[in-house]
């Protein structure tokens, strides 16, 4: 699915870069590299799926996934570095350029067809993606209709340069620049905690969750990493009723239990402590 979806992307991106060269047209460009974020997406899903795996091996213990958060970040810098040279573009062209937009009908006629190509991708993968219960698709989805908006507003954009208002696609390259720059953020926010290892789980959360299981006395310096809902590292000291080490290692198997079926996968580190210590704060 998510190749056949990233196909189509890639389409759309061409025939949008085309029309923009053929135009000379900033806001079909700035169209275009917005568009580049939906192959992105498609291509971070596959990647996702064959080397961000979060089954560990000898060289990455911890497994693969971040993979996924490095390319991302590559995605955002390309996007920033986009829109900078969109607004240089119409800047250079509002101040030093008499260069004029050409449109021609065959132009609209194509964009149409690739606002039809993004609609049949929206919905197609909105669908699939409900069907099979998939995050990834339902994202995207929600993504590529954000695209539709924007190509429904450069085609009109065009449709009034074709009748003789050059200025607006300048105005036009402005917004469509910031949107552009915006989706880089989206994807900037969404993976930066990931790589530096934000809190995943509030240490509340889990100080709940843990002290629910029979035999737990304390639960204390806790610590989480990862992406919730995907894989999540979990640190903490526990202090146990039992005194034998049989009957506190059943109980931790007890915890990491739980907190599997409370958060997802989870990967946890437990470190027992005596049942004399004490230990008022339950985070770092």
């Amino acid at each position: 699915m998510l190749l056949v979806t990233l196909c189509l992307n890639i389409a759309v991106v061409i025939l949008k870069a085309i029309v923009g060269w053929w135009t000379g047209s900033l806001s079909l460009v700035a169209d275009a590299l917005h568009s580049v974020t939906d192959s992105a997406n498609n291509v971070l899903g596959l990647v996702t799926n064959q080397l961000a795996s979060p089954v560990p091996d000898r060289d990455h213990p911890y497994g693969h996934q971040k993979y996924e958060a490095v390319g991302a970040l590559g995605v955002a810098g390309f996007l920033c570095i986009a829109c900078f040279e969109i607004l240089k573009g119409a800047g250079e062209r509002i101040f030093m350029s008499s260069e004029l937009v050409t449109v021609t009908p065959t132009a609209l006629w194509i964009m149409l067809v690739v606002l039809g190509l993004n609609m049949i991708v929206a919905f197609y993968e909105r669908r699939v993606g409900i069907r099979l219960g998939s995050k990834i698709l339902i994202a995207d989805a929600h993504h590529t209709m954000s695209d539709i908006w924007i190509t429904m507003a450069v085609i009109g954009g065009l449709i009034g340069i074709w009748k003789g208002l050059q200025w607006l696609d300048i105005v036009l390259a402005f917004p469509v620049a910031i949107l552009v720059l915006h989706s880089g953020w989206v994807v900037l926010s969404a993976n930066l905690p990931w790589l530096v290892d934000e809190m995943a789980i509030a240490p509340e959360a889990i100080h709940s969750v843990v002290m629910q299981v029979p035999g737990v006395l304390n639960c204390h310096n806790i610590a989480s990493r990862g992406l919730l809902g995907r894989q999540v590292f979990i640190d903490m000291h526990l202090i146990v009723e039992p005194q034998d080490v049989e009957s506190a290692h059943d109980i931790t198997e007890q915890v990491e239990a739980q907190l599997e079926e409370e958060f997802g996968p989870t990967r946890v580190t437990i470190h027992v402590e005596p049942l004399s210590y004490q230990e008022r704060s339950i985070s770092y």
